[in-house]
């Protein structure tokens, strides 16, 4: 119910969004369709009219003189020609104009008013407007208001000496009024009817519209919604062909990713379970020792003898030996897991660290009649590691290794260059690994059996593992029963660039 709300506030706020944009754009129409509409009614009447000064001029002066005899202007001229103007356009003005610009006469100005005398014109827009022989539109200055420009014909007479132009205002001032008030009425009625019906036919149409755009939307509010109700399977069919493609397949992959994180929560959570049986149990096993035999102790001191003593003493030892590595493994693990461990690296010689190791397991292989034998190439160059953590790694695979193998058996350390990294390897001759379970046997705490026998050494690998992963390498197992087991890792080469 709450999705469907939302929907329909959205599919509102789209709708209300489009009247807004459409109610602007329809108010730019009528403004640009007013100004376009003046511009081509004035660019037609003075394209129609563009010879008209010129006209007059050739007809009027040709047998009649602008001025009289003593240099006056004649009036009755002009107010013939201003008749005949009026006559064909009502909308005309003509003016009398000196050569710098200055209005000489006109019948529609009051020349006894003091303001009339300093009337001018701008002669640029006239003088343009001459040589282009009015092929352009362009605009002059309206003599009754010099801030205003106006449509006009312009032509420049020569008559006994005296010089000016015939400057004629096509769009009067007068005109212009009745013309705005019945073009704004007209656009008005125009405007707003058209408005309307716009409106009412653009509505039906946007909603129509979002409706059908926001199809896919909808499909995806759907799909989140029997997401959230718990059906973590449903996915939004034929994503990629959806107008929303980008949102859909998002969505897709997030629900995928999504339920692939509550997989790995619940697997590391039956990890967690079995991991805590699994300490709870080995923690168990070597303190129930250790306190099995302090009790015993405690109770039949006085009838042990010494080598009883000393062999209950060396029982408690390895107990808490045991007991002791184990936690320390937990320890060393939990903070490999924890990213708390960052390597050191550092450019050394992998070849003195297996002479190293080597020696130092030797004694135990010869207590359990194990050969152990070292076998590298001859100048193994310098790698690029934590020694440390490799070390440590070496060594519980070296534990690893002596644990499982029989009396008589034998363990090779192999060291040996390929292309730019340098593989170490570790086999032994024990009782190898099942196929099945090779993968299993680096997880944490996962110990396989064959029969009564075990395969893997708990944390051990798991540790060794993370401190490859911690180098951008890997740790690698063949093996087949009764045919023994190789663990194998490689280290880059150092290199001075």
């Amino acid at each position: 119910m709450k999705n469907s709300i939302l929907s329909v506030r959205f599919i509102l706020k789209l709708t209300l969004s489009f009247l807004a944009i459409l109610l602007l754009a329809g108010i730019g129409y009528t403004i640009s369709s007013i100004y376009l509409s003046n511009k081509y009614f004035n660019e037609t009447t003075q394209r129609l009219h563009a010879n008209l000064a010129q006209d007059l001029i050739d007809e009027k002066f040709k047998d009649t003189h602008p001025f009289d005899s003593t240099g006056s202007i004649n009036k009755a001229l002009f107010g013939d020609i201003m008749h005949d103007m009026m006559a064909v356009n009502r909308a005309i003005e003509v003016y009398l104009l000196d050569k710098e610009g200055n209005v000489q006469y006109s019948v529609v100005l009051d020349h006894d008013a003091p303001e009339t005398k300093q009337k001018k014109v701008d002669l640029a827009p006239i003088q343009k407007f001459i040589n282009e022989k009015g092929a352009n539109y362009i605009l002059g200055d309206d003599p009754k208001d010099v801030s205003k420009q106006t449509i006009f014909s312009a032509a420049q007479f020569n008559k006994d000496e005296h010089e000016g132009y015939v400057y004629i205002i096509l769009a009067g001032e007068d005109f212009l009024a009745t013309r705005s008030d019945l073009f704004n009425s007209y656009f008005m009625r125009l405007g707003l009817g058209g408005s309307i019906l716009t409106l009412i036919f653009a509505t039906m149409l946007g909603i129509l519209a979002i409706w059908y755009l926001t199809r896919s939307l909808r499909k995806i509010i759907y799909a989140a919604k029997r997401f959230q109700e718990g059906d973590l399977e449903y996915r939004i069919e034929n994503a990629e062909k959806t107008d929303l493609a980008n949102v859909a397949t998002t969505y897709n992959s997030m629900a995928d990713t999504i339920l692939s994180d509550i997989e790995k929560i619940k697997s590391v959570e039956q990890l967690r379970q079995e991991l805590i049986a699994n300490i709870s149990h080995d923690l168990r096993t070597p303190l129930s020792v250790i306190q099995g035999y302090i009790e015993t102790l405690h109770m039949k001191d006085a009838e042990l003898s010494s080598e009883e003593r000393n062999e209950y003493l060396k029982i408690i030892s390895r107990s808490s030996e045991r007991l002791s590595k184990l936690i320390s493994q937990l320890f060393e693990y939990s903070k490999l897991e924890a990213n708390q461990i960052q390597p050191e690296k550092e450019p050394f010689l992998i070849s003195e660290l297996a002479n190293d190791i080597h020696r130092n397991y030797s004694i135990l292989a010869e207590q359990k009649h194990i050969d152990l034998k070292l076998s590298m190439q001859e100048d193994v160059p310098l790698v690029f590691a934590d020694i440390s953590l490799v070390e440590r790694a070496i060594q519980n695979l070296m534990d690893n290794a002596l644990k499982f193998t029989p009396e008589g058996g034998e363990v090779i350390v192999k060291i040996a260059t390929v292309d730019n990294r340098v593989e170490i390897t570790i086999k032994d001759s024990g009782p190898g690994i099942q196929l099945e379970n090779h993968a299993l046997v680096f997880e944490r705490y996962r110990q396989t059996k064959v029969g009564q026998e075990k395969e893997g050494t708990g944390l051990g690998l798991a540790i060794v593992k993370k401190i490859m992963e911690i180098h951008n390498s890997s740790i690698k197992v063949f093996s087949k029963p009764n045919e023994g087991t190789s663990f194998s890792f490689s280290l880059p080469v150092y290199s001075v660039n």
